[in-house]
């Protein structure tokens, strides 16, 4: 709800001023395992951070102030970035230089933050909120320069965009209702049609709107599971069936795990670990079949993980 809240306070601050067949033959090929991003807050500036860092833990940077990480693009050379001071930014790591995207629209009255890249790279999607409750929804817009707005998905508190398909034909997002305190995962073609739930009723998913295996296959997203429980890695098929839980050390009893998203490879699992004893957050990695765990990061994360590129590794 906070979220929402602050979505809409940006929106009005600125307004003042057919069958599913997904498989590996319709993939993308697999990517190098490159830089993983994301976001931590910093006590001395008063702000979040975007960092990357290689996956064993070394070479972590500070990319940029003031600002949340979204996905790589699909070729690993730019980064969605929202910027507290001024929205929408698709940022070049290496350089520092950024194309700015207008994040609000001010016909029809929507704050468009845009931070999900499809996988040609010709569109972002993203969280929309409108002057108007019902405007709220899944929207895509051209990611060179933000026009050409389409609204994918209606009827939800707030939809919250996570991949596209490998084959770019859908988006898993997550659908919340404040009222009524439900949040689950659906599946929709870009297009709006063919709205398909994949959790299950009584399940109690975490605000992580969902990771597409390169593959096409599964789709990666944490849970409460029995409620009440802390937070564990499951994976489901794109078409709804083989719900399981990934099976990681410590998730889901001494530790909270959330975030998850593949690996450009599909082999791993990247995700932020929340530690109650000691209130910290961390990133780790994993196999796909929840061996090999391996601690990321070490001084607490805050905001956590965003996403996990292609960008080469750091030297």
């Amino acid at each position: 709800m906070m979220r929402k809240l602050l979505m809409l306070a940006l929106l009005a601050s600125a307004a003042a001023v057919a069958a599913i067949v997904v498989s590996p033959a319709t993939a993308k090929p697999p990517g190098a395992n490159g830089l993983i991003s994301f976001t931590r807050f910093d006590p001395a500036l008063d702000q979040d951070v975007v960092y990357t860092v290689n996956p064993d833990g070394s070479h972590e940077q500070p990319l940029m102030a003031g600002a949340e990480s979204g996905q790589w693009s699909p070729d690993g050379t730019r980064i969605a970035i929202m910027a507290d001071c001024c929205g929408e930014r698709i940022l070049d790591p290496d350089t520092g230089s950024y194309t700015q995207l207008p994040t609000f629209y001010p016909d029809p009255g929507l704050f468009l933050p845009c931070m999900i890249w499809s996988p040609d790279a010709a569109r972002l999607a993203c969280e929309g909120f409108g002057d108007d409750p019902a405007a709220d929804g899944v929207y895509t817009i051209n990611s060179l320069d933000g026009s050409d707005v389409e609204r994918v998905t209606s009827g939800g508190d707030d939809d919250c965009p996570g991949d596209y398909s490998p084959n770019g034909k859908r988006l898993v997002f997550l659908r919340a209702s404040f009222e009524f305190g439900v949040q689950a995962l659906f599946m929709v073609k870009t297009d709006g049609t063919d709205l398909r739930r994949l959790t299950p009723a009584g399940m109690d998913v975490n605000f992580n709107c969902g990771s597409w295996s390169p593959q096409g296959n599964e789709i990666l997203f944490s849970a409460h599971s029995p409620r009440g429980a802390r937070s564990s890695i499951f994976a489901v098929h794109a078409d709804g069936s083989g719900l399981r839980q990934i099976p990681i050390a410590a998730c889901g009893s001494a530790a909270g795990c959330f975030e998850p998203v593949w690996s450009p490879d599909g082999t791993k699992i990247a995700f932020t670990t929340f530690m109650p004893q000691t209130g910290q957050a961390d990133l780790y990695t994993v196999n796909a079949n929840g061996t090999g765990l391996h601690q990321v990061t070490h001084r607490g994360l805050g905001a956590g993980l965003k996403d996990w590129g292609t960008h080469p590794l750091t030297r």
